[in-house]
């Protein structure tokens, strides 16, 4: 079976980082939350198969977020974008 390569969000700038921790620390949104620390965690080098497993959930579903996230921004990170039914499993 081939390996598949890991997927990192585009490079965060210092207020990206600041507004995704401030995202992070609020417990409001669990979608949102949920978003917004799969992209701090691939921002810091973290790979999908790590941020998978530590978030317990899909590989898929991270990167799916990844690749939302690189497309849409912080958009991305709104629970009524939907880009695949196994989103917010």
């Amino acid at each position: 079976m081939a390996r598949r390569l890991s997927v990192f969000v585009q490079p965060l700038s210092m207020d990206e980082g600041r507004k995704l921790q401030r995202i992070s620390r609020s417990l409001k949104d669990a979608v949102r939350l949920r978003r917004a620390i799969v992209v701090l965690m691939s921002g810091q080098g973290q790979v999908v198969r790590d941020i998978a497993s530590l978030m317990q959930v899909s590989e898929d579903y991270v990167r799916n977020v990844i690749h939302a996230f690189n497309e849409r921004g912080f958009a991305a990170l709104d629970p009524k974008w939907r880009g695949t039914p196994e989103d917010d499993r």
